[in-house]
């Protein structure tokens, strides 16, 4: 979508009443959660990748508290 049609979009969406804007922000929101194969194939991949390092001794764990406790700084 070019950038003017977006600025319309936007400007048209402006003039909704407070009930019909929240639809279309619920609408949108939903959207958001839906499945993307692409993104999952990604994540699926580095998964594997990183179990791979882990196997080879590539990289190491630490446990959940060490994690905790390096985050705190």
């Amino acid at each position: 979508m070019a950038v003017e049609n977006k600025e319309k979009v936007l400007k048209d969406l402006l003039k909704l009443t407070p009930l019909e804007k929240a639809n279309i922000i619920d609408v949108l929101l939903k959207s958001l959660d839906e499945p993307d194969a692409a993104m999952d194939k990604l994540w699926v991949e580095e998964v594997e990748k990183r179990i791979d390092g882990f196997e080879k001794g590539e990289l190491k764990s630490i446990s959940m508290d060490e994690f905790f406790d390096k985050r705190k700084g």
